[in-house]
């Protein structure tokens, strides 16, 4: 056991603006002294850089990423009675956004090692119903999107990537946006590109998609006063401001996350009753979460409390999977297509790590040592 206490917290917000401050301060004193704060020149900007971040078209502000899903689902016309699929052991907005486009989720198990979708799995899963497949590139681990893709083009879907958790991730030859429809994320705090509220955003190649969103996230719009049915949806120009200072720094933050990762991995290697994280061969795995598990799930929640009162805050994500949540629509809504035993082991037995780029040495150093401590008591 480390002989002195510490305190380490799960998110490195205030530290990460105190790090950037007057370039975001810049940026949010602009939009001010402007006047344009909804759909103004600044979000016109960051969309445009967001796009050429991943080399795509297009890029559009949405106002969250579970809105972006949906959105994106439904500017490619997918509705009730078509099927979608996906897996469980993820945020429930990504099963949220089908339900609310009244198609059916549906469930298939993730990869053992990745925890991301399980390509192996999906084309038993396809029926006459199915339109889609969405991909969660899960913890910041890009999923095998050159299979998905293959499998996505021999049966005529449509892919979306729910990047959430990705930005600045990379697969073996392949970028983020490239082998998908679009691709969608979230800017909440918590994210690696984070804004100081609600945000999101989708990227495409796709002219038809760009356009359907546009006019779908303000009310329907295409030109001043004229509507039809659309929503309120829009990533306002304060959070794009934030968002464009931020912008420039996802590499330098994503590669600390790697390096702290590497840290917590090269310390742990010797723990006999976790698993720790893999990053797939020739990836580019940018650490959103930083997620062991316990070998036994019993010890989860008993290893989640002894770090706690050491006092790092560890969290569980997510430690109830889709299917096994109270708000779960059995029926017509979702079904589970064949055994999912990687999924729920993995909600099972969870637990993150602190991990964001503002860590010291000292700081992944202590949640070291009482991970060991732990695992050295627990048989």
């Amino acid at each position: 056991m480390p002989d002195k206490k510490m305190t380490v917290a799960f998110y490195g917000h205030t530290r990460q603006y105190h790090n950037i401050q007057s370039e975001i301060d810049a940026q949010i004193k602009g939009v001010l002294e402007s006047g344009q704060y909804v759909l103004g020149p600044v979000l016109n900007r960051f969309e445009q850089e967001f796009a050429a971040f991943h080399g795509t078209k297009y890029a559009i502000g949405v106002g969250n990423g579970t809105d972006a899903i949906w959105l994106a689902l439904e500017a490619l016309g997918i509705g009730p009675g078509d099927e979608v699929i996906t897996h469980t052991n993820t945020f429930f907005a990504t099963a949220e956004a089908i339900w609310l486009r009244k198609a059916t989720a549906v469930f298939v198990d993730s990869d053992p090692r990745t925890n991301c979708i399980d390509p192996t799995k999906i084309e038993a899963a396809i029926t006459p119903r199915t339109k889609a497949i969405i991909p969660v590139h899960l913890y910041g681990q890009c999923a095998d999107m050159k299979a998905i893709r293959k499998i996505a083009d021999k049966h005529k879907l449509f892919v979306i990537e729910d990047n959430a958790q990705g930005i600045a991730s990379r697969g073996d030859g392949f970028r983020v946006g490239e082998l998908s429809d679009a691709a969608t994320t979230s800017f909440i705090i918590q994210k690696n590109l984070g804004c100081f509220g609600d945000g999101g955003a989708i990227v495409t190649n796709n002219s038809e998609i760009d356009r359907i969103v546009r006019k779908l996230r303000n009310h329907g719009s295409e030109k001043r006063s004229c509507h039809s049915i659309g929503y309120n949806s829009r990533l306002d120009d304060l959070q794009a401001g934030v968002l464009s200072a931020k912008l420039k720094h996802i590499d330098e933050w994503s590669d600390q996350r790697r390096k702290w990762a590497a840290r917590y991995s090269k310390g742990l290697a010797g723990a006999k009753n976790i698993t720790l994280p893999y990053e797939t061969p020739g990836y580019r795995h940018v650490y959103h979460l930083y997620v062991i598990e316990t070998k036994n799930p019993a010890h989860r929640d008993g290893f989640l409390k002894f770090l706690t009162g050491e006092g790092i805050d560890a969290k569980c994500h997510y430690p109830i999977a889709i299917h096994q949540q109270e708000g779960y629509p059995w029926g017509h809504g979702a079904r589970i297509a064949g055994p999912i035993p990687n999924s729920e082991r993995n909600a099972a037995c969870c637990i993150s790590l602190p991990m964001f780029p503002e860590l010291t040495a000292e700081e992944v150093d202590y949640v070291i040592a009482n991970v060991l401590a732990w695992d050295g008591r627990t048989k």
